[in-house]
């Protein structure tokens, strides 16, 4: 199963929910060889209960994932701030993730992140799997967080965007974080748009429906990264074009119909 652990169902966090835009990511994807995606959709991104609810509605379930239409699997997530500085991924259940998002609706803004560790209680009172975003992306301050903490975590991001910038300093850097906490790390694209994917992923040998089996095969080291020899340039390809789409939309088009021709 090829899995992109780190992606986002939106262009845009402040951009309005898009269900062309987002059928095309699905479909992207699927051409692009993946398997399966973790969905970890920004916790204050506009119309987030309503990203969900489309995909409730087109899905049916197999264990804690959501088999869409063209048979990609998704694993429902967010991803949230913390006030210390950094990003936290949360993997679970699609209804225990739009609970905890509900929940976490007096912290959306600058300002009023919860802090590493109240988050981590309110997580680990859920049935989901935590990881560190990009632990080591300018202007986060995970790394730097007490270890006695941080052993709550499930797992690192070895993040496709880090990569193609500084590939070496971001695997060495994460691997021995990971080595300290004795955490799995596992690979995402944190792409917003189609591009991106591929750029890497996280290959396990069977398909995984269930999170108690992904976390299984994780912690055994089941798995291996797969790095794309072009992702510096998918990742650069993928800056353009969402900042491209994003100006296209503040000058009052249709980024979507422009896109996608319709």
């Amino acid at each position: 199963m090829k899995i992109d652990f780190h992606t986002h169902g939106k262009l845009a966090k402040k951009l309005p929910f898009s269900i062309p835009y987002t059928n095309w990511l699905f479909d992207e994807a699927k051409n692009a060889g993946l398997d399966a995606l973790c969905l970890t959709e920004h916790f204050n991104t506009l119309q987030f209960d309503e990203v969900y609810g489309y995909i409730l509605s087109i899905s049916r379930r197999e264990g804690d994932s959501l088999l869409l239409p063209n048979g990609l699997r998704l694993f429902a997530g967010m991803e949230t701030d913390i006030a210390e500085g950094g990003h936290i991924l949360s993997i679970g259940p699609a209804e225990e993730i739009l609970a905890l998002n509900r929940a976490l609706a007096p912290h959306k803004e600058p300002g009023r992140f919860l802090p590493f560790r109240e988050l981590m209680e309110r997580f680990r009172q859920t049935h989901v799997l935590v990881g560190a975003a990009h632990p080591y992306r300018a202007g986060g301050h995970i790394p730097e967080l007490p270890a006695q903490d941080l052993m709550h975590l499930d797992f690192l991001d070895l993040n496709g965007k880090d990569l193609a910038l500084e590939c070496e300093r971001t695997q060495e850097r994460t691997y021995a974080l990971g080595a300290q906490l004795r955490k799995p790390v596992v690979s995402g694209s944190d792409t917003h748009q189609a591009v991106q994917y591929g750029c890497v992923y996280t290959e396990f040998p069977q398909e995984i429906s269930t999170l108690r089996e992904l976390h299984a095969q994780m912690v055994a080291g089941r798995y291996h990264i797969v790095l794309s020899e072009e992702a510096p340039f998918r990742v650069r390809t993928a800056t353009l074009l969402k900042r491209a789409l994003k100006e296209i939309h503040a000058l009052g088009g249709d980024y979507v119909q422009v896109l996608l021709g319709a």
